[in-house]
This record gives C-alpha cells, structure tokens and sequence, in this order.
C-alpha cells in the first residue's frame, strides 16, 4: 500500500511540473504530455462526453488529434466505448483479431496513421463518466500490470485537475471563459452545424448528427469539416 502512495504521488508530482505556471487554457495540453511521459506510449489524447459525440480538449500531437477526430467523426472507437460503459476499452491490437473487427474503420484509419494500440481510460467511473483519456501505441500488446495501475492514476489525477479548471470569470488573465483548447472550442460549430440541418431537413439532433457523420464519412473527411462548411453555407442539407 505504501509503495502504491508514493507512485501516486510520483505521478501527481510530474504532473504538476506540467502544469505549475501555465494559464488554464494550456492545462489539457500538458496533461497529455504528462501521461506520455508516464508511459509506454507515443500519444495521448483527452475528450469530454459529449451531447452524441465527444467534446476533444487536447492532444499530445496531430497524429493524436486526428485520431480523436476519426473516432468522432465514425461515432465509434474505443474513447466512445470507455464514455458508455464508464469502464477502461483496451484495443491491444487494432491490425488483427477481435479488435480489429470491433471498429473495422477505426482500425484501420488507425493502423494507416502507424497506431497498433489503443488504451481508453474513463475520467470518472460508471455512476459518473465525464470523458476519456485515450492512450495511443505504435506497436501491438497490452500494458503490464504496473503500467495499467499508472494509467489508472494518471486518469485519476486528470478528472480531478480538469474539474477543477476555472470557468467564467476565473478563467484566464481577460476573464474570458476559454479555458477549453481550440480542439474543444471548434467543436461548437458542429453543435451549430446540427442545429441547422435540423432546420434544413426537419430532424431530430440524432439524426441530424448521423447525416453530418455520412457525409463526412463519405468525402473521407471529418465531421468538423463538414460542419464548418454547413454554418458558413457552403454546402446545405436541405437540396439532398
């Protein structure tokens, strides 16, 4: 038990060291670097639960974004198991087997991208889910016992650090409310986006989300694409 303290406390120390100093805008961005540097991985990302899909907040690179984006985009992936069940999705090997065959899209957008394995932790549990941390690796296999409990606590650490993020008027030095990342706050246009397709095609929010997610999925691009171009009318729902 005591040696389990002091790595929790090892983690939370390093995780500090990203974060001390930083305006709450960067928080998201250091954490993944946090948990890149506690473990066996060359990626990180960090989602929100979102309203039908989740909220990105930050990743520890583009490759990691991206990925963030696709599962998004599909609706399906490992984050979005892990958000549901409020239970950790590990995908140890996404070029063969079960988990290739859970998420064949994902898989294998993923394994083009050079990701063999993903590792989904909740923020939270199953009573309270509030997101994800998402672990990507560029070989297959799973994480060793000690390293499933590191990720364990780092996922620990990062629901309590984000929940405790400032909004309104305690965020940032303007007071401006961004303390979210720009991955998050581009996300509004999709919600803008659904909102006008429902009014263009008469729909529910559900469906009219699925329609964004077939036509991005169709022209292979991601569904903030898509919504961007809809809420600056460059393509309309309402004439297909």
């Amino acid at each position: 038990m005591r040696d389990r303290e002091r790595e929790r406390e090892r983690i939370a120390e390093v995780i500090a060291q990203e974060v001390r100093g930083v305006e709450p805008g960067e928080v998201p961005e250091r954490l993944c670097a946090a948990a890149v540097r506690l473990l066996p991985v060359s990626g990180a990302s960090v989602s929100l639960r979102g309203d039908g899909m989740p909220l990105p907040l930050s990743a520890s690179s583009e490759r990691a974004a991206h990925l963030m984006e696709v599962q998004a985009t599909l609706g399906d992936g490992p984050c979005l198991r892990a958000a549901e069940t409020g239970a950790p999705v590990f995908a140890r090997d996404l070029t063969a087997g079960r988990d290739a065959s859970r998420w064949p899209v994902f898989a294998q957008q993923a394994a083009a991208a050079g990701v063999r394995a993903v590792y989904a932790l909740p923020l939270g549990d199953r009573s309270v889910c509030v997101g994800t941390l998402d672990l990507y690796r560029d070989v297959p296999g799973d994480l060793a016992a000690d390293e499933v409990r590191t990720a364990r606590v780092v996922a620990d650490v990062l629901t309590v650090a984000l929940m405790a993020l400032p909004r309104g008027e305690e965020a940032g030095r303007r007071g401006d409310g961004l303390w979210l990342s720009p991955l998050a706050t581009d996300h509004d246009e999709v919600y803008q986006a659904v909102g006008m397709v429902m009014a263009q095609r008469g729909v529910a929010s559900d469906e009219a989300l699925a329609l964004l997610r077939a036509h991005a999925f169709v022209a292979g691009r991601t569904v903030l694409d898509v919504a961007h171009e809809v809420v600056t009318r460059q393509i309309r729902f309402d004439s297909e």
